[in-house]
């Protein structure tokens, strides 16, 4: 009996697998098995070089160093220092354009006529490539001809915007939120448009104000979907490179010099390529986390 009953019980778990596994995921399954080869192979190469000192003279060499590239990266002030930055950076850009992303969408869903040629030219710098958004801010606040500088000069500032830490840091955060913040308008103008009218309707015949009807009914109903624009700005700006590296290129006194900016110096400007393969794996967990982080909170969204 216990023979029959060891052979009978895989049964349910294979009808239960055929029944997960569709003809959808069979047609899917040798382009996810494609791209999982392409990820894992220079991961695995990713982590061999941080365990290794990299040759470039007369081919690519490895020799083992062991923990000697993740003791550097740990003990290094300077790293530890662009994390800092990092995370303020992060932390401003995307928490201020969650804020005006949100505010502009509920203005635009108010519009009847308008809407449409609004929204494309808000849409606008979402279509600029992050290189020319960071030469065009670079430009703006030249202190000898931008508008900008000009404006402020007219307000008694009369420094260099990017030649002082904190107006350059001010500086490429601000560009950052003008070019993604359409993107939060966009994915919270799709939430809006989900939004029951009849329970808005409801409400307001009540007597709730507009902040009320806004914080209890509107911001709850668009809640996950703003958690789905949330990540997807997150995952960037942890990766953020372009505009840095055009406006201020880490400076000055290394104040706008975030981690991709340090990984970048290592491996392409010292070729210090085991080093920066720590640094490339610190901010891959670091994105893990993030991510990981929002899943669950959209998962529980969903639950609730």
């Amino acid at each position: 009996m216990s023979t029959a009953t060891q052979t009978r019980t895989p049964a349910p778990s294979r009808a239960r697998l055929r029944e997960r596994i569709g003809f959808n995921e069979w047609m899917m399954s040798p382009g996810i098995i494609l791209l999982g080869l392409l990820s894992i192979f220079p991961l695995i190469a990713l982590i061999t070089m941080s365990f290794s000192r990299v040759g470039l003279l007369g081919g690519i060499s490895l020799e083992w160093a062991g923990l000697d590239n993740w003791v550097r990266a740990i003990t290094d002030g300077d790293l530890w220092l662009s994390w800092g930055i990092t995370i303020i950076y992060f932390v401003a850009t995307v928490g201020i354009e969650m804020v005006l992303g949100v505010a502009i969408a509920v203005a635009l869903s108010k519009l009847i006529r308008t809407r449409g040629p609004m929204l494309v030219l808000i849409l606008l710098p979402m279509f600029v490539a992050p290189a020319i958004v960071g030469l065009l801010g670079r430009y703006l606040v030249d202190p000898t001809f931008g508008l900008y500088a000009w404006v402020l000069q007219a307000f008694g500032y009369t420094g260099d915007i990017l030649g002082e830490p904190v107006s350059a840091f001010v500086a490429v955060t601000l560009m950052d939120v003008w070019e993604w913040t359409p993107l939060i308008v966009l994915i919270a103008l799709a939430g809006l448009s989900g939004v029951n009218p009849s329970i808005v309707e409801a409400a307001s015949l009540d007597g709730a104000g507009e902040w009320k009807m806004f914080w209890n009914i509107v911001l709850p109903s668009i809640s996950s979907i703003l958690l789905v624009a949330l990540l997807i700005r997150s995952m960037d700006a942890v990766r953020y490179f372009d505009i840095i590296t055009v406006t201020t290129n880490g400076g000055p006194a290394n104040a706008t010099k975030i981690v991709p900016l340090r990984l970048y110096e290592a491996g392409f400007r010292f070729f210090d390529f085991g080093y920066a393969a720590v640094v490339g794996l610190m901010m891959l967990v670091v994105t893990i986390v993030i991510a990981r982080l929002f899943v669950r909170m959209l998962a529980g969204k969903k639950e609730s």
